[in-house]
Formats: C-alpha cells, sequence, structure tokens
C-alpha cells in the first residue's frame, strides 16, 4: 500500500511539474558531456534545452545547496537550518520579494527568457521527482519561475549588503554602525597592448564561501542558438553569473556603495503604530512572519513582525521605528541581464547588457579578444536630495528624503575604458583607484547621486602597487599579482588607522609577550603556509575582529586602536598557540587548513590579503578555510583563442563519495589550476562520461 501511494505521489508530481513549467524539452537534444574532473559541459539544440541540463547537473553535483536557495523563497529555510534559516527567512519577507515578483514578472522578462526559467525549473523539477530521498523538505517541490526570480531577488539584495543594516535594526544597535570583515573579490584585467605575449589577460576571482548555496559552481552551457559560455553560478542560477564565451569575460565584485537607505520615523506621543509624515500623521501597516523553527527534533512556530511605511519594511527597535528603503527589491531583472551578459559577442552588446539595469549592484571587470579592457562600478542609483548625509540614519518624516524610484542611466555610471597604462581592477575598494594614478576618475567629476564607497582594501592598495612597477607584463607576472599574498607596506586596514604603528611596539615595553612581538617584527608580511609571522598575526587580526565587531565599529571610516588593545590580541594569539601548540613558532600552514571531510591540507592567505582565506574555528586549536578564494578563472584572449585555467577550492561534486568531491584541493592549495575549453573538440578530448539527462 505505501509503494503505491508513493506511486501515485510521483506521478502527481510530475504531472503537476509539467503543468508549471508548459514548455516541451526533448532530453535526447541535451548531452552533459563530464569532463575528467567531473566539470558538465552542457550541449542542446536550444538554449531552453542547455537551462534544462544545467539544472539536472547541478542537482547531480550538489541539490542539497541548490534546495537551500529555494528554501528561503519558499519561507522555509528555518525548518531546515534552525536560527540561521529563520534569519534568511525573515529578511526574505522583509525586503518583499515575493510581492514584487508577483507585481513585476509578467512585464520585466522577455518570452525567450521566461521559457529558460520554465526549462530550468523543469530540470530541476524532473530530478526531485527521480531522486525523493534527497528533498530536503516535504513541499518544497515542484518550483516556479518566480521561485527562481524571489531568489535572484534575495541574492541582489545580499550582494548589496542591506542583511547588515537588517541585523543592526533586528539586534537593536542602531546607535551602532555594524562591523563586515573584508574577506574580498578580485577582478583584474591587463590590455593586450600591455603584455608581453600580446595577449588579453582576465582573472575572475571572487571570494565566495567555498560551499553552500552561495558558492561557485562551475558549467560549460553551449547551444545551437550561440550560448557558448563557461564560468561560475550558484546552485540554482539559470545561467553563468561571471565568465568567458568565445569573444569576451567578465570578473564581478561585490560594491560597497550606497544600495538601501536607512530612516527613523516621528512617531506619535499616543497613537500606536503612528508616524508623521509631510506633516499628516499615518498608520504603519503591520505584517506577521509565520516560520517554524527546527529545534533538535522539533519544529516551533514562531512569528517575527515587521511594518511597512511610506519609505519601506520597517522595524522596531527598542521603542523607535526605522524604516528602510532598498534599491534591489526595484528591479527583479538580474537573472535575464547575465543572460543578455552570457550572449555578448563584443564590447558594444556588453555595454548594452548592462543598460538593462538589472543586476542593481556590482563591479564589472572586463576583457575580450579585440583587447578591449573596460572597468564599471554600475547599478541602481535614485536622485537624493543632497541636503542629507546618505550614509547615516536619515528623518523618515519629510518627502524630501523620499527619493522617486527613477534611477540613473548605465551612462552616468563611473567608467573606464582601455586606459593608457592598459589594466584595471577592483577588490572592494572604492571605484576611484581602478587603474594608474593618473587615470584614475576624479570624485568630484561624477554624478553627486552616485554614492559610491571611498575607501581602500590591503588588496586594493597591494595590486595597484604592484601594476605600477611594471612597464609591461608577463603572464608570470599576472599571476604573481594574482596569488600575491602579501601585507601592503605601510599596513592597511580600512577599519584601522594606525595598523602599521602595531609593526613597531618597543617590545622591551611589554616584557611578557617580547617573543612573540620579535616573531612579528620580524615577519616579511608574506602569508605563505610556511610563514610563522602569519600565524601569529592571523591570530591578532582574528581577535581584533571580535573586539571591533563587539565595539561596534564600522569600516566606513577609520578607527585608531589603542596598543593596549593591540597587546591584548597578542596576548591571545600567545595563549592559543602555547595552548594548542605548545609553542609560538608554528607555521600558518600548521594552524589553518582546508578541509573537506577527511581530507586536510596547509593553505595559506590571511584576511584581506589578494589571495586570501579567512578562516573559522576548526579543532584542537586549528582553524579550516571557509571564505576566500574560491573559483579562479584565469584567461587569455589571443585573435582567434581563448586559454581557460579554472580551479575551485574542493572539487566539481558536493556528494559525499563522489570522486570529484575533493579532487582539486591539491590543486588549489598549490596555487595551481586546470585546463578548461569552450571547444567541443578539446571537451570530446578530455571527455570521462556522455549522457543525457532524465
Amino acid at each position: 500500500m505505501k509503494l503505491f501511494i508513493k506511486r501515485i505521489c510521483l506521478i502527481l508530481l510530475l504531472f503537476t511539474s509539467n503543468a508549471i513549467n508548459a514548455i516541451e524539452i526533448n532530453v535526447n537534444n541535451i548531452n552533459i558531456i563530464r569532463d575528467k574532473y567531473g566539470v558538465p559541459h552542457i550541449y542542446g539544440k536550444t538554449d531552453e534545452e542547455v537551462a534544462y541540463g544545467l539544472a539536472w547537473a547541478t542537482a547531480e553535483d550538489d541539490f542539497e545547496s541548490m534546495q537551500q536557495n529555494l528554501l528561503a523563497g519558499r519561507c522555509r529555510a528555518a525548518e531546515v537550518n534552525g536560527e540561521d534559516g529563520a534569519m534568511m527567512d525573515f529578511i526574505f519577507a522583509f525586503i518583499q520579494s515575493k510581492e514584487v515578483v508577483e507585481q513585476q514578472y509578467d512585464t520585466a522578462f522577455s518570452p525567450k527568457f521566461k521559457g529558460i526559467l520554465a526549462a530550468y525549473c523543469k530540470g530541476a523539477n524532473r530530478y526531485a521527482a527521480l531522486h525523493p530521498k534527497e528533498v530536503l523538505l516535504k513541499g518544497l517541490f515542484p518550483i516556479h519561475e518566480k521561485d527562481m526570480i524571489q531568489g535572484f531577488v534575495m541574492g541582489m539584495a545580499l550582494m548589496t549588503n542591506i542583511h547588515f543594516d537588517i541585523i543592526r535594526l533586528s539586534e537593536k544597535k542602531m546607535d551602532q554602525p555594524f562591523l563586515t570583515q573584508q574577506k574580498g573579490s578580485n577582478g583584474i584585467a591587463v590590455s593586450g597592448k600591455k603584455t608581453t605575449d600580446g595577449k588579453t589577460y582576465l582573472a575572475i576571482n571572487s571570494h565566495q564561501p567555498l560551499a553552500g548555496p552561495f558558492s561557485w559552481y562551475e558549467a560549460h552551457l553551449c547551444s545551437e542558438e550561440g550560448w557558448n559560455i563557461i564560468g561560475g553560478t550558484f546552485p540554482g542560477g539559470a545561467t553563468i553569473f561571471h565568465g568567458v564565451n568565445e569573444n569576451l569575460g567578465w570578473a564581478h565584485t561585490v560594491s560597497f556603495a550606497d544600495y538601501s537607505d536607512v530612516y527613523k520615523l516621528e512617531m506619535h506621543p499616543d497613537k500606536k503604530l503612528t508616524y508623521k509624515f509631510d506633516g499628516k500623521w499615518l498608520k504603519l501597516e503591520e505584517r506577521k512572519v509565520k516560520m517554524k523553527v527546527k529545534f533538535w527534533i522539533f519544529k516551533i512556530p514562531y512569528t517575527k513582525k515587521y511594518y511597512l511605511s511610506v519609505y519601506g519594511p520597517t522595524l522596531k527597535v527598542k521603542k523607535d521605528f526605522y524604516s528602510m528603503r532598498i534599491l534591489a527589491n526595484m528591479n527583479i531583472k538580474a537573472a535575464e541581464q547575465w543572460y543578455k551578459m552570457n550572449k555578448a559577442k563584443n564590447l558594444s552588446e556588453f555595454k548594452d547588457a548592462l543598460r538593462f539595469q538589472g543586476v542593481t549592484g556590482l563591479n564589472f571587470i572586463y576583457a575580450d579578444k579585440e583587447k578591449n579592457i573596460f572597468y564599471t562600478d554600475n547599478g541602481l542609483f535614485p536622485e537624493r536630495n543632497s541636503d542629507y548625509d546618505w550614509w547615516g540614519v536619515l528623518p523618515g518624516n519629510t518627502s524630501k528624503t523620499l527619493w522617486k524610484p527613477v534611477f540613473l542611466p548605465f551612462d552616468s555610471m563611473l567608467k573606464i575604458e582601455n586606459p593608457k597604462c592598459g589594466y584595471v581592477f577592483n577588490s572592494n575598494n572604492t571605484p576611484f583607484v581602478a587603474t594608474a594614478e593618473s587615470e584614475n576618475i576624479d570624485p568630484n567629476s561624477i554624478n553627486k547621486n552616485l554614492k559610491y564607497f571611498r575607501y581602500m582594501t590591503n588588496r586594493g592598495h597591494r595590486i595597484s602597487d604592484l601594476f605600477s612597477k611594471l612597464d609591461t607584463i608577463s603572464y608570470e607576472d599576472f599571476l604573481r599579482i594574482k596569488y600575491d599574498q602579501k601585507i601592503a607596506t605601510p599596513a592597511y586596514n580600512f577599519a584601522i588607522s594606525n595598523l602599521e604603528d602595531f609593526f613597531h611596539l618597543d617590545k622591551e615595553k611589554y616584557p611578557k609577550v617580547k617573543d612573540i612581538l620579535e616573531i612579528l617584527q620580524k615577519w616579511d608580511r608574506n602569508s605563505d603556509i610556511n610563514s610563522e609571522g602569519a600565524a601569529v598575526a592571523s591570530l591578532v587580526e582574528y581577535d581584533l575582529a571580535k573586539y571591533l565587531i563587539e565595539e561596534g565599529k564600522l569600516p566606513y571610516w577609520e578607527v585608531k586602536l589603542p596598543m593596549e588593545q593591540y597587546i591584548k590580541s597578542v596576548e591571545y594569539a600567545q595563549k592559543h598557540l602555547k595552548k594548542h601548540f605548545g609553542t609560538i613558532h608554528v607555521k600558518l600552514g600548521d594552524l589553518q587548513k582546508l578541509v573537506r571531510g577527511k581530507k586536510e591540507l596547509p593553505v595559506g592567505g590571511i584576511n584581506d590579503v589578494v589571495a586570501a582565506t579567512a578562516c573559522v574555528e576548526h579543532e584542537n586549536g586549528r582553524f579550516k578555510s571557509d571564505v576566500g578564494d574560491s573559483y579562479i578563472m584565469l584567461v587569455k584572449f589571443g585573435k582567434d583563442t581563448v586559454e581557460l585555467q579554472t580551479v575551485t577550492a574542493y572539487g566539481q561534486s558536493n556528494k559525499i563519495g563522489n570522486k570529484h568531491y575533493d579532487d582539486q584541493m591539491d590543486l588549489y592549495v598549490a596555487h595551481k589550476t586546470k585546463e578548461e575549453s569552450l571547444s567541443k573538440t578539446w571537451v570530446l578530448a578530455n571527455i570521462a562520461s556522455n549522457y543525457h539527462p532524465k
């Protein structure tokens, strides 16, 4: 009887999936060719068939992460992930993801792209139907196209950093700015007019979590309709987010421009939930987010309130009410913009894709086979009243701070195209340092409504300095810059203004930590796996970050730390090393590891070096990398060739027991890569398997 019921449910699921995703797909037209590292090269006659194949291949490799990206869209992440999932569920509801998709979906996308979304959903639904034991939560499938776009809205909101303000509001710390550690991303492009071999170089080097729903998934998509691109997407993404086609490629880094605003409402002294706006008293609209939060074997019902004002979603913080106005939920077209970028054939078509302005806020670092390089910090920027400080908390009682959802066009954005020096870059630093000093954009020359980030990162300083010393650039120079692991001289951290002073402390004044200070002061500032100084510096930085978070120090300005706090952090490092290793002489590679299952390898890099590693506590006093260099793609464009080298931190599959679960780890820690290609001839010469999805 149970078997009969399961079969009926399977039939109903398949029937429902087909009803929702009303598109015909012939799976016999789709070939998934896995190469020797398990990377899927997905071929189909149509773009829709390739999208179906991408969903299928992704599910084969990392169905769990794909589902994690869907759970919040159903406001059900808390049922699987407990308290952490509850935060995601709340953010999803708070930013109005479902509502804005319902309002905009029908008119936002072309019929062609709606078909691609439908095909992707159909592939995911089919996999779920045939692998019910892998489904994380009953009722999650079938999914439909709006589920995917709701996920994109959520993703864009997180990539434009709205969660920092939501966390401040939720934790009732609006009087304390919120610190974010700079774990980083890099994008570098070098024109063939600058290189020794005449080829144009591109480094795609986003620093994302090494695993989970926001980790990179590598795939090659190729249709007979001209979709031929390889690169990285997130599990659940229907296109490549950054990568290379036969003509061009691009990298993304997160921009810290002002993409959300916070308002303090003026509340009525007696009337509940009533606020003043332009001299009138208005009523807040109450909303409730109902969740079931996993706790041990139980699911505990939990409800959290928020409100809506004329500005947007609103939270009560102690006795006050704060509203947010969020750019990421005013445009849902990011997915189709990436599709247009995937299929662009030259710089002009790529710019046309950027004019779509669906990606509401990211840096773009571009290169192509015509030796063009290009950089822009592109997003949605409204016209804001210049009488107010838009980086701070704004008065929420006047229409003067209620900007209209009309945005500056792409042509108004900061852009650098083919600078004479031959290179552009971004490492989450200010867009006003993106090339040679003489060719950077003057902040006073741009539209005043472009609220760009003004500060540097260590990575930005290092890349700028290394390029400035080169007249021409060889591919070896390019690799050396990409894999640089040094702290700048003078030492730089945009949250700490006097970091360099730390390296020059008079160790005789601090006899309890004299020996460990000597290790730091002899350190060459390079964070390779054999460095003892890097091990100490990593622990000191780890403790300083905790201090800065507890004190609520924001990285938009530089904090001058007292020497006493530095010494406390050095004492922490000394205590930690002696407790767990019995000595202060410990190599960085012994302190921190790249860990996957039972496999552990020494890994270099510390926070905010170019080839960065950010760690969490592991076991026995050791740390494991969880964010940093993740998916790396290194590209050389010739006139008629595209040469590709890639690597990911672990392997193509997230399934324990799969041979590609950890087979790239040794390459990754050794700063080596594997060859990939857009050429079917290459793919067939490196074939490991070839099959149709079901």
